[in-house]
């Protein structure tokens, strides 16, 4: 599976956050499905359709992200 990229800064890593503020480390594959990096930990209870790149200001969508300018 390829993984999406913020179209701002072309990484590929996410955070996501739930009511409580807090964040889990995501990536997201070519069929937009939100993953989360560290496999142990749950993604249950956390918003999945706003993600916040972890490498610039960029925030949105798992549908905005792009397949990378090196692709």
């Amino acid at each position: 599976m390829i993984n999406l990229h913020c179209p701002q800064c072309d990484i590929h890593r996410f955070c996501v956050k739930n009511k409580l503020e807090e964040i889990r480390v995501v990536t997201v594959n070519d069929k937009n499905e939100v993953i989360a990096v560290h496999a142990d930990e749950s993604l249950e209870g956390f918003d999945l359709t706003m993600l916040y790149c972890l490498g610039c200001s960029w925030s949105g969508s798992p549908q905005s992200l792009t397949k990378g300018k090196h692709k």
